[in-house]
């Protein structure tokens, strides 16, 4: 609607539509704020979106039908490049499938290690998640500080499996490898220094004003869309609210694996002023993508707590890092969901009837998959320029949603 005022009148105002023909524009597949070669079709009218339909495939690997021919063992790394971005926790959700499957009993030196390690993937994966979405949104600065910390944690996986990206060290019956001398103490010495850097974060994002303006009441998700649509992870724990009596919507703590049960730890979920001291800032509410990025920076001081606890338990821990695998895998099937940083990623594996260390049949469910479903329906009636903002408050990885 614009308004004119009419010749030779005064303090007349004349009003008319500005009508514009509907437009379909392409946002990708290589535009870099769709994080993987996404296609995104906005249907617009003028700079308003009425419709976005993701168009997925572009990045396709077939790696379930992969994981149909060959063993366990040699699936893992096929695991790591699904979520490239926590490549340790994907390993570990097939490994607690398989496991389930052949009834193995995991050693507590194992659990421990695996639950150090993969909270530290999860700090890993929040950091590109947060200083990548500074990125989307024209800021810089954040990107640089959350790469220099993802550094020093990759410097850690280096020594403890030699890679830096895709580890294949969180395999089935435990870890790869014992953690080397004098890594535990090098561990805790980069926490201490992460939980220093913590406030810098919140500077440069959580009470930016531009940060805010471009977040606030921005692809707002409700509850029950999310739960309609299947989105867990932050994606969802952002459009809960505690005060309502919404439950703890993460599998560590509703559905826990590896031990986490005995591991103290919150739950991050809004509001956030009574555990963190976190008032929301004027203009925010509840599930919008202000509130999905709080999430994920309350959840790296989460998972700090976490790594902490398994540091101290790792000296007296008992048992073996890793026992082997039976000689072929049973008949049946195995369903196991773990809460990886981008949600619940679960996998599906069934054991033929013959002796073979081959699955007959192996299937997963992508946590980002569920959550880019809903980008049509949070993206309604914002601004052309509003969709990256909404688009990296999702955190996706293409390569789960394009398995």
């Amino acid at each position: 609607m614009a308004t004119a005022t009419a010749p030779n009148t005064d303090q007349t105002i004349v009003e008319f539509d500005v009508r514009t023909d509907e437009m379909l524009v392409n946002m990708g597949p290589q535009h870099p704020s769709t994080h993987g070669v996404l296609r995104l079709v906005l249907r617009t009218d003028g700079e308003v979106i009425s419709e976005v339909t993701p168009h997925l495939g572009y990045l396709h690997r077939c790696a379930e039908k992969i994981g149909e021919n060959v063993t366990p063992i040699q699936f893992i790394p096929y695991t790591d490049r699904m979520d490239y971005l926590a490549g340790m926790n994907m390993n570990l959700a097939y490994s607690l499938a398989v496991e389930k499957l052949c009834g193995m009993k995991i050693p507590e030196k194992a659990q421990v290690i695996r639950v150090l390690i993969a909270e530290m993937n999860r700090i890993a994966s929040h950091l590109v998640g947060m200083g990548a979405y500074g990125l989307d949104l024209g800021t810089f600065s954040p990107f640089l500080y959350a790469f220099r910390e993802r550094e020093m944690i990759l410097d850690l996986f280096e020594e403890v499996c030699g890679a830096r990206l895709t580890y294949s060290y969180l395999t089935v019956g435990g870890a790869h490898d014992d953690l080397p001398e004098g890594w535990t103490q090098r561990c805790r010495e980069f926490l201490h220094y992460l939980k220093l850097r913590i406030p810098e974060y919140h500077t440069l994002l959580t009470t930016n004003h531009i940060f805010v303006q471009r977040t606030a009441n921005i692809g707002v998700l409700p509850k029950d869309t999310a739960l309609s649509y299947g989105c867990t992870g932050p994606m969802l724990r952002g459009s809960l609210d505690r005060r309502n009596g919404d439950p703890d919507w993460d599998l560590r703590r509703i559905e826990p694996y590896c031990g986490y049960e005995t591991y103290d730890f919150n739950v991050v979920a809004p509001p956030f002023d009574d555990r963190w001291g976190w008032r929301p800032p004027a203009g925010t509410v509840i599930g919008d993508a202000w509130h999905r990025f709080m999430v994920r920076i309350l959840e790296v001081i989460e998972s700090i707590r976490i790594c902490e606890q398994a540091l101290d338990r790792y000296p007296t821990a008992q048992g073996s890092h890793r026992v082997e695998l039976p000689r072929h895998l049973p008949a049946g099937e195995a369903y196991v969901e773990t809460e990886c940083p981008r949600g619940q990623m679960g996998f599906y594996v069934v054991g033929g009837p013959g002796k073979s260390m081959v699955p007959l049949r192996v299937r997963a469910r992508s946590s980002s998959f569920c959550n880019l479903s809903v980008t049509d329906a949070i993206c309604r009636d914002c601004l052309i320029a509003d969709v990256p903002a909404v688009v990296g408050s999702i955190d996706i990885v293409m390569g789960e949603i394009d398995r």
